[in-house]
Order: structure tokens, then sequence, then C-alpha cells
């Protein structure tokens, strides 16, 4: 690793740069906090590839997601948060340093925050990336409103595909459920996806792969292209939502002491801090998040107040 004393030092570093990370670095910079933000993709995470953002707060008109992105950027950066492009691999306690390991070389931190946040778990059918924000969505509450009276194809059969699909409801004139195997979803969604069922909003397909999702440029979605006992068949829809699941990128803490739940997300003590000390975590990638940019921004500003107190009273290390 070579002479200890040539690894940069930061106050903070903050991996990710998506809501909760741009959030959480406006106040640890506001408050002479030196802070670098370290993202492996697009600055703003999934609020920036969102095509248009309905439900954050002060917006009546609703925001684009790569603009309110944008702006949380240059606020952090005006008050002097630095940003870099690169990725984490892992992150090692050092007692009053934390050490990470990145693509940019060792770095340490007397505090880090762990904001990677998530991505939507993909069908890796054809259409599913080339109409993506534009027919095809992985959030009913983000999206579902530009549905109104459209038809809907929603794949998944679990909680989540039916607890969006019954959201999903209020909006689309009909909405088509593509299960691939069986329903897995609890038996009370059961029970209450059955109303709109017997009300002609929903019709449930079991034992249906959706192969590929069909538009035109300019146009949009237009229809799901699909395998029903063994028959192709095919959806006509305005819209695609897909609720296979979420997968938390915290690949690179598997080797810490920082614990995950069953799913892999970052378990926290009420402080947001994990079970390193000075390691905190905040937005999508934290276990109990409510997956809403609004919350993951306010998680930030708590994490980030958290930070201030874990520093406070704390000498500053100095290297061996």
């Amino acid at each position: 690793m070579g002479d200890s004393k040539s690894i940069p030092e930061h106050d903070v570093i903050i991996v990710g740069a998506g809501p909760a990370a741009l959030t959480a670095a406006i106040y640890t910079t506001r408050e002479d906090i030196e802070t670098l933000l370290f993202e492996r993709g697009v600055v703003g995470g999934l609020a920036a590839v969102t095509d248009k953002i309905d439900n954050y707060p002060g917006f009546p008109n609703g925001v684009e997601g790569l603009k309110l992105a944008g702006e949380l950027q240059k606020q952090a950066e005006r008050f002097g948060a630095k940003i870099e492009l690169g990725e984490v691999s892992a992150i090692e306690d050092q007692n009053e340093w934390k050490l990470l390991k990145t693509t940019d070389g060792d770095k340490k931190a007397r505090a880090v925050l762990i904001a990677t946040g998530s991505d939507y778990k993909k069908i890796g059918v054809p259409g599913e990336e080339e109409f993506y924000a534009r027919g095809v969505h992985y959030c009913a509450t983000c999206d579902g409103a530009f549905y109104r009276d459209k038809r809907l194809v929603v794949v998944g059969g679990g909680n989540s595909a039916f607890q969006e699909a019954i959201f999903l409801t209020r909006f689309a004139s009909h909405i088509d459920l593509l299960v691939r195997s069986t329903v897995k979803a609890s038996d009370v969604l059961e029970d209450e996806m059955q109303k709109f069922v017997k009300e002609g909003k929903v019709t449930i397909h079991l034992g249906t792969a959706t192969d590929e999702v069909v538009g035109e440029e300019g146009k949009g979605v237009t229809k799901v292209m699909g395998t029903q006992d063994g028959k192709k068949v095919e959806f006509l829809a305005d819209g695609v939502f897909v609720f296979v699941g979420l997968k938390p990128n915290s690949q690179f803490v598997a080797e810490s002491k920082i614990e995950l739940d069953d799913i892999g997300f970052i378990k926290t003590n009420p402080d947001l801090e994990t079970a390193i000390p000075g390691v905190f975590a905040a937005g999508d990638i934290r276990s109990g998040a409510t997956m809403q940019i609004a919350s993951a921004a306010g998680e930030g500003a708590t994490a980030a107040l958290k930070i201030r107190e874990y520093l406070e009273g704390r000498p500053h290390p100095v290297q061996n």
C-alpha cells in the first residue's frame, strides 16, 4: 500500500451522489465539514433518470428529474462539496479513520455516509431499456399519474407488484397484471386485488412470461408481447410498470462489519449509524427506507447532523 501518509484524507466521504448524498453534503459543507462525494454512475441517482417527478415538495407543476438533480448538485458544490466519479470497492474500519478502496486509489475519512441507493431489477427483455422512462417505469407513485385513463401492463406477482398495481388503478382505465408463475403476494393484498378484478379494472394473467416491450419512436409503448401456456399473447398498453424487486447497491460492503438485511440493504440504528462507528447510511440503501426522493433527502439531512455530532469533540486523528 506504500506510505500511509500519501493516502488522501477527508473529514467526510459520501459514497453515492443521489438526493440523500447531495442533501447531506449541503448540510456538512455549510458547517465547514470538508466533504467528498464519490459516485460511480450518474449524479442524482435514479432521480436523475426519472422523466418527471410530481411528488417532490415545492414543485407544484412537477420537475424533471435531471433538473432536480442538477439543482441539488449546484447547491452542494456552492458550499464546497467535491464530487468525483469512480467506484468504491471496500470499506475498512481503522478506528478513527475509515479506509475506502476506490478506483482512484485508497482514501481515508473520519466519517463515511453510504448513500448508494438501489437499482430496479430488470426483466431483461427487448424494449425494456429502449423505452425506459418513455413508457417503461419502475415506480408507480413517481409516474402513475401520467397514465390517467390509459391501459397499463404491470409485471410481477409479489407484494410490491400487487401494491403498486392497486395504486395504479386510481389512474389507469385497465391493468393487465402479468405473473410469470404463481401469485406470491400476501393474502391481504390478494383479497384487496379481487375487488378491482371484479370491477373489471384489473385482469390477472398467471403463468405469463413477458417477452418484449413494443413501441414506436416518438409515440412510446404500444403493447407487450408474452407467452402463456406455450402460446404467444399480446397486451395493448400505453405504459409498462415492472415490479420484480430492488437490488441494493451494497455489494462493496459485503466483506465489512456492516450488517445487511436478508435482501442486502444496510441496517442502521436510529441515528442512521451502521455497525461500524462513524459509518452511516441514508436513503434507498438503508433497510426500512421508503424509497421516495423526499424522504431520502430528509434522511440525508439527518445523517449529516448525526455525522456532525459524531465528529464533534473528536480530535483530528494523526497518522503514524
